[in-house]
């Protein structure tokens, strides 16, 4: 194996790969480390409403590759992880941030003895939490949503408190830990194609997933070929896009 990567070799090393060489494989346990590396991304509130499915089939992913469109991505794929938003397990997390939270302080630690540090954690996870992830038909987080903009006339406020706000929430920490895998997967010197076009609908039937995940991206991975990189790299000039205030 050669020697890992720099953060900054990571990144310009990764491109988007369509095409991988069917001759070198990859090892699946580094997938997964680098899959653990992702579980490591910054996220909102600590939730980790996410799930990583990392398929190594030959069969899953050539029942999968017809659903990408049967891009070359997908196609020749070594490897794919499918990554996963469950943001219908937000009162499961929640739980699981209190119980660590236990685990620090102590279980049923009295409120007079609590550090401000502890009652303002379990605050947010036993009060906020609720109150900004909870919703019924909808009509609670239209209730927020009015709530907050009267509060916002008279100082800074939240405001991204509707169902749909939390979904957008949930794909972005999401995105964010694609993002760490396919630069630690590039740290290895495995390649690696976020894939968003796909039939979703019919990607979630093949692995059986619940009824409200949604996927945010498949990913696919393997060794490039030469012919797998399209092109130099091309960025819109970064003056363009950086602003100093």
């Amino acid at each position: 194996m050669t020697q890992e990567k720099t953060v900054s070799e990571a990144v310009q090393y990764r491109r988007s790969v369509r095409i991988y060489d069917d001759k070198k494989q990859i090892d699946e346990t580094i997938v997964k480390e680098c899959l653990e590396n992702a579980a490591l991304a910054p996220n909102s509130s600590n939730m980790q409403l996410w799930e990583f499915y990392h398929i190594t089939s030959k069969e899953t992913i050539a029942k999968i590759a017809p659903f990408c469109f049967n891009q070359n991505a997908a196609r020749t794929a070594q490897q794919l992880v499918v990554f996963v938003v469950r943001k219908d397990l937000w009162k499961k997390r929640a739980k699981a941030n209190l119980n660590y939270l236990d685990s620090v302080y102590g279980k049923n630690n009295p409120k007079e003895k609590q550090s401000s540090r502890e009652k303002v954690a379990r605050n947010y996870y036993g009060k906020l939490i609720p109150f900004a992830y909870g919703e019924f038909l909808g009509i609670f987080g239209f209730l927020k949503y009015v709530m907050v903009s009267v509060l916002g006339l008279f100082k800074p406020m939240y405001r991204q408190v509707t169902k749909n706000d939390m979904r957008i929430v949930a794909h972005k920490t999401c995105g964010l830990a694609a993002q760490i895998f396919m630069l630690s997967m590039a740290a290895k010197g495995y390649d690696t194609c976020p894939m968003e076009g796909s039939d979703t609908l019919r990607i979630n039937r093949v692995l059986k997933l619940p009824r409200n995940a949604e996927i945010n991206m498949i990913v696919s991975c393997g060794i490039r070929k030469p012919e797998g990189v399209y092109g130099e790299r091309f960025r819109i000039p970064f003056d363009e896009v950086y602003k100093q205030i």
